[in-house]
């Protein structure tokens, strides 16, 4: 691949449509909109409080903070920030976002992983990281990256589970709240993005997710498809 010429055109940028799924929808992050309902989920008394364990901020014991720090991710356009709605509820339950958004080379990130206790281990953050993952190649991209803290075990093995490749640790790549961050780099290529994708749309299916749970693991549906 690296000796041969692409006829390449670079991606486009994300943009403020809405990304529909049948579980969840994922809407520009709008403070206004969303504020509340993220407060709740992020920092409400049944929230996660391992959560922000390995993000560069956070937690945020006063309104005003979060508030503000809500404010500054709806306005940047890289990272590019998005709410998740349960399509039932209305109620938003998360943050996510695209990021390291490099158009010239299709490069992009998942990132900004913030999703509220009430999504963990449920179809609705799965769904998240389809949806991002369908637009990200839908905009002509290349390369779709998960970086993370090295000793985050929880987003090391939810990359592995979405299907993406372990590239290597990016020893000292970070200062972090005062601490070392080693970086653990993943990525999903466009070539492998279809078959990935259809795993995805299998798991999500409604004849594999019943009331009681999943019939099938995103690996055995994406080994089948």
């Amino acid at each position: 691949m690296s000796n041969t010429e692409l006829h390449w055109q670079p991606a486009q940028l994300p943009d403020s449509q809405t990304l529909q799924g049948r579980f969840i929808r994922l809407e520009k992050l709008d403070p206004a909109r969303h504020g509340d309902d993220l407060w709740q989920a992020l920092e409400g008394p049944d929230s996660d409080r391992k959560l922000w364990d390995y993000l560069p901020y956070g937690p945020f014991p006063q309104r005003s903070d979060f508030d503000a720090w809500l404010a500054r991710h709806a306005v940047d356009t890289d990272p590019w920030f998005y709410s998740v709605i349960d399509q039932v509820s209305g109620k938003c339950e998360g943050i996510i976002s695209l990021m390291s958004i490099v158009p010239a080379h299709g490069r992009i990130e998942i990132g900004h992983v913030t999703f509220g206790a009430a999504m963990q281990r449920t179809p609705k953050g799965t769904e998240a990281i389809y949806l991002l993952g369908k637009a990200s190649f839908a905009l002509g991209n290349r390369r779709l990256e998960w970086k993370c803290n090295g000793n985050n075990a929880r987003s090391k093995r939810a990359a592995e589970r979405f299907g993406f490749s372990f590239e290597g640790i990016f020893r000292q790549h970070m200062v972090v709240k005062g601490v070392n961050r080693d970086t653990a780099w993943y990525s999903i290529l466009d070539s492998e993005w279809p078959t990935i994708a259809a795993g995805f749309e299998r798991w999500l299916a409604a004849d594999n997710q019943q009331p009681d749970g999943q019939v099938r693991t995103l690996e055995e549906c994406r080994e089948s498809a």
